[in-house]
């Protein structure tokens, strides 16, 4: 019986695709073990730390994935003992002697022999997965179907559709994603108030901004290009307010945190549909809120356009704007 044979590969992963996905799967069934680098320089487009989580993500159950964050030479010319260099770092990163190398670059049959292992040339010629990382760089919409899924969630637009209740925000955002063929978020505070007895507390508005955000980033990796959430957890922080007469920290912390590209802001000029779930009858109350959504996404800095009019203006304005959004380079 042979000896069992340990591999290598590294790279930039700038962002991890189908490719590399191939090239991966491809070491994996060939060696025995393999470790995988992920080599990453500090003014890189896509933080080194989150290329590595998503590669350990990946492929961290079948495969030893390790961040190098060492600012080293990238070609030959830049460096008289370029290949000493990357020799001395890979024996540092790697856990046992390097057997194969495999790689879809030329490269890779000098750094193998630098290492005294055999080279295992995968699709060099792109043949297998015709895609670059400067081709999803420079338009990761085109080449959205060779995205893995944490890549997606990176890119994916997010569009928040925002607003009091009763404005129509739910059914718009079923629309949106329906006309856009991609998946929708719904409003969490509605799945655990019907869940929920008694009065409101600090808990239960936490929970409902966790559920989220949650849900949200979930989806986010599912979407196609584009994602549509019905509120997010900037609501909830209005909502805790009006309802708690104050904010949960953490609340307040998540809503900070969510980046959103376009938030479309439902008007109260429609009429109040009761439900039981909904607090607000009264015009003035609604308008008062609508006031204090507009305030907080001004105070956030989130772009927004505002619905007005009846449902087809209001689908109108709202498919104008998001054309707009996905129009625009990222």
């Amino acid at each position: 019986m042979a000896p069992p044979t340990h591999g290598m590969l590294l790279g930039k992963f700038l962002p991890p695709h189908l490719g590399h996905r191939y090239l991966v799967e491809f070491a994996l069934g060939f060696a025995d073990s393999l470790t995988v680098l992920v080599c990453t320089l500090e003014d890189e487009p896509i933080p080194g730390a989150l290329r590595h989580a998503w590669m350990d993500e990946l492929f961290g159950s079948r495969a030893r994935v390790v961040h190098v964050a060492e600012e080293v030479p990238q070609d030959p010319s830049e460096h008289p003992r370029f290949w000493d260099i990357w020799r001395d770092l890979v024996e540092r990163h790697t856990d046992a002697p390097v057997d194969l190398v495999f790689a879809s670059e030329d490269y890779g049959a000098r750094l193998a022999t630098e290492c005294g292992a055999d080279f295992v040339p995968v699709d060099i010629s792109r043949e297998q997965v015709p895609v670059s990382g400067t081709a999803v760089r420079a338009d990761p919409y085109t080449h959205w179907d060779l995205l893995t899924a944490p890549v997606r969630a990176y890119y994916a637009r997010r569009v928040s559709v925002f607003g009091p209740e009763s404005t129509g925000k739910s059914t718009l955002t079923r629309e949106l994603a329906r006309r856009y063929h991609t998946r929708h978020v719904d409003e969490y505070a509605r799945a655990h108030l019907d869940h929920a007895s008694g009065p409101l507390t600090d808990t239960d508005f936490i929970r409902i901004a966790r559920g989220q955000a949650a849900s949200e980033d979930a989806l986010a990796r599912q979407c196609d290009r584009v994602l549509f959430c019905d509120t997010d957890p900037l609501a909830t922080t209005i909502w805790a307010d009006a309802l708690l007469g104050h904010v949960p920290p953490e609340v307040t912390r998540l809503a900070s945190a969510r980046p959103y590209d376009l938030t479309l802001l439902c008007d109260v000029d429609v009429p109040f549909v009761p439900d039981p779930q909904r607090y607000q009858p009264e015009q003035a109350d609604r308008d008062a809120f609508f006031a204090d959504c507009q305030r907080a996404l001004s105070d956030h800095g989130r772009r927004h356009v505002v619905l007005r009019g009846s449902w087809e203006e209001r689908l109108s304005t709202a498919t104008a704007a998001v054309d707009a959004l996905l129009s625009t380079p990222r």
